[in-house]
């Protein structure tokens, strides 16, 4: 029974000790999401690949580009800490992980952007980066009739994630890649700043983030190409 009692205090130590230290960094980050510790989120240790399986140090639930740039300049001022952004966790070599450092999960940014522009007399659409392709279809269609002019054939996809890779799909013939049918995006850089780019402003880093594989910045907002939506 002694034996017993020591390992349960034991572990509501450790235990009371990680909440500390989650504590300890949201409030020292300042963030209006929510933090969990890595050890007990497992899916921010896991891609769709299956091929690696590390834990990170905290799983970030930003609220908005703020706490994702809060994120991103604490670790750059951290030496060997590193940050991945978490989509729907479709990469193949690990890309969603960090090994000992901050996941941010985009999808919980996924309903902070949906607004309507016409761009040089057509429509598009401002849609978050951590949105999945299927909800903004959904919410296209639903709302305007309109549908994106190019998506990926399979919809459970993140908007800043296919954005950072390319984005093709059997529309690629006609439309382009996902990464041709975008006006602008908003970027969280390496050093934290937010920056709003397109091809004519700040145009290295829009061109870079897209099909930049995230190693730019962090998409965090983009103006997709809309046009009238099909009966089937």
């Amino acid at each position: 029974m002694i034996a017993c009692l020591g390992r349960i205090v034991h572990d509501s130590d450790a235990e009371s000790k990680l909440d500390d230290d989650v504590s300890t960094i949201f409030n020292s980050l300042n963030l209006q999401g929510s933090i969990e510790n890595g050890d007990v989120s497992g899916i921010a240790s896991k891609d769709f690949g299956g091929l690696y399986s590390v834990k990170p140090l905290y799983l970030i639930r930003p609220s908005g580009a703020e706490d994702i740039s809060r994120v991103v300049k604490a670790a750059a001022g951290t030496p060997h800490l590193t940050v991945a952004a978490r989509g729907n966790g479709h990469s193949i070599n690990g890309q969603a992980m960090a090994d000992g450092g901050y996941v941010i999960d985009m999808r919980s940014t996924g309903e902070n952007h949906f607004k309507l522009w016409t761009v040089n007399g057509s429509p598009c659409i401002d849609v978050s980066g951590g949105a999945l392709w299927e909800d903004v279809l959904r919410r296209c269609v639903s709302r305007f009739r309109l549908a994106p002019r190019s998506w990926t054939d399979y919809l459970s996809l993140t908007v800043g994630g296919t954005l950072s890779n390319a984005g093709v799909s059997g529309q690629a013939f006609r439309y382009g890649p996902q990464t041709s049918n975008v006006t602008e995006l908003e970027v969280v850089t390496g050093k934290g700043d937010i920056t709003v780019c397109s091809e004519t402003q700040n145009p290295e880093l829009f061109f870079g983030a897209l099909g930049g594989l995230g190693q730019f910045g962090i998409i965090t907002r983009a103006r997709v190409k809309l046009q009238p939506a099909p009966d089937m």
